[in-house]
């Protein structure tokens, strides 16, 4: 009877919620209110509000854990996230502890702690809505989530701080565990069979990381985290993050739960959550700030902004740890944030290429060394897009003419370069790269991305430039490929059609022999 209501609540609200376009996560914790206030007629033991608790705090433990395994110090110890990550730390804590204390009414001591929870961006949100849109590996979403990770790391030396344990004479012990990561790899590679890697990294998490610290007197998110950190260099590790990150959101929607459930929020909670989210812009233009400092244009910098720009689930849980009476507070908070977010990061390239020429007034002069202009040269074919599809077109296609393909992805760019393909790197739905670029030498152009939206700007922005050449591009299906067509398209091929084609030809000439 309580799974039912825990599930059916959570998963009927977080539908409605995700329906109109807004976090799942806001749902959960919407749920948690609900059955907070319906707790008497539905007569909730103790125990099982005990349970729930332990389900969060196994969800809390993964979410560390696996931010640990993603955690790439090559990619995290870089000057515009380091430099971004402290500064944005120290100078939103003071604006919003000044903030806070004026407007709320709070002592200065809780006005510094409520400010600290609220400096820190949304892991979960971030990374899902990067995902979504397949930028994670676009140059602004490694920006973005070395930012994050290095806001965790921040979090987590402050909730140590904060909680005031006192470790014991065991805790240095711990500073061994580096030693055993050896036999930690080879048990890792033993678990051959997926269940086994999962329960291992549950095993390292929740008992050696979690327990182990708690034991002697450390927190036990610290421990989490750190036992991720010391797996992140396997070459298994994004396999083992992958697999539990989907586990760990399972978890966390009991932590969210737990939230709503700890009672239903007062005048004061919603007038200091509306106000705290009313002071969002000013996180906007520290992160845009900084970030144009650290020598990022003005695209990359705004793209990065918009997916950092909301409160964290951490600040819940340093708010849980640290101030418990607060924690529905900031709560709402997180909730009013991702409302005021959602709708940004959906529309953040249009909303750029409206505003890019006052935008682009404060980018400095001089360019960071990770974005690369395209040049073209005396090609005269261009693949955009050069994953699987468009990486098989590309080898295709030079035998046709000088060809230089384009992505977003610098890994996948420096993997065609080390096998001797001209690639280039470029955030291809940048439609202001057009303007300066010479096509005149080019004839074809053919697209194999993922999104028809992006696909179709770019088409319109080429014929805008003036280019006549050919242009094919990749669909999805017949809906996409009618809307790439009125866009300005000479061929849209519906890939899966195509390769079920050149399937079934094999097939027949094989019959034929």
């Amino acid at each position: 009877m309580l799974e039912a209501i825990f599930i059916g609540f959570a998963f009927s609200v977080g539908l409605i919620v995700s329906a109109i376009g807004l976090p799942p996560l806001i749902g959960y914790l919407a749920a948690g209110f609900i059955i907070s206030a319906f707790s008497s007629f539905l007569d909730l033991p103790v125990l099982a509000l005990s349970s729930l608790e332990h389900i969060a705090h196994y969800g809390v433990l993964l979410l560390l854990f696996t931010v640990g395994l993603k955690l790439n110090i090559k990619k995290v110890a870089r000057p515009e996230v380091i430099g971004t990550s402290l500064l944005h730390f120290f100078l939103s804590t003071s604006t919003f502890a000044v903030s806070i204390y004026f407007i709320v009414g709070t002592s200065i001591e809780t006005s510094v702690m409520l400010a600290t929870a609220l400096s820190f961006s949304s892991t979960v949100l971030a990374a899902k809505t990067l995902e979504g849109k397949q930028e994670l590996k676009a140059f602004h979403g490694r920006v973005a989530i070395g930012i994050l990770i290095a806001q965790d790391l921040i979090a987590m030396v402050v909730m140590s701080i904060a909680s005031g344990k006192t470790p014991s004479a065991w805790a240095f012990g711990l500073f061994l565990l580096p030693l055993i990561r050896p036999l930690l790899y080879k048990v890792l590679d033993s678990s051959g069979n997926e269940e086994l890697m999962i329960l291992f990294g549950l095993l390292l998490a929740v008992v050696v990381g979690g327990g182990a610290f708690e034991a002697v007197g450390l927190s036990g998110e610290l421990g989490a985290l750190a036992m991720g950190a010391i797996m992140s260099g396997h070459k298994k590790s994004a396999f083992l993050s992958e697999r539990l990150w989907s586990l760990k959101e399972i978890f966390l929607v009991g932590f969210f739960l737990s939230i709503g459930l700890k009672g239903l929020p007062t005048y004061d909670d919603l007038y200091f959550a509306f106000a705290v989210t009313m002071l969002l812009p000013i996180q906007v233009v520290i992160f845009f700030g900084l970030l144009v400092y650290f020598k990022l244009k003005a695209r990359s910098a705004f793209l990065t902004t918009i997916s950092l720009t909301n409160f964290s689930e951490f600040g819940l849980i340093v708010c849980a740890a640290v101030m418990p009476e607060w924690t529905i507070s900031i709560a709402l908070a997180v909730t009013f944030s991702f409302i005021f977010s959602a709708p940004l990061n959906r529309f953040a390239h249009p909303i750029f290429d409206r505003i890019e020429k006052y935008a682009s007034k404060f980018e400095r002069n001089v360019r960071h060394p990770d974005e690369e202009s395209i040049v073209l040269g005396d090609a005269t074919i261009l693949m955009m897009g050069m994953g699987k599809i468009g990486a098989s077109a590309y080898k295709n296609l030079q035998q046709y003419g000088k060809t230089v393909g384009i992505d977003s992805d610098q890994e996948l760019v420096a993997l065609h370069r080390e096998n001797g393909l001209n690639v280039q790197y470029a955030d291809v739905e940048h439609l202001g790269i057009w303007e300066s670029l010479d096509l005149s030498n080019l004839k074809y152009c053919v697209l194999a991305l993922k999104h028809t939206e992006a696909t179709k700007g770019i088409i319109e922005a080429l014929r805008k430039k003036g280019f006549e050449g050919l242009i094919v591009a990749h669909s999805l299906n017949e809906d996409a490929a009618q809307i790439i067509k009125d866009s300005g398209a000479d061929e849209a091929y519906i890939t899966a059609d195509e390769a079920g084609a050149g399937l079934a030809s094999k097939v027949a000439l094989s019959m034929k022999m």
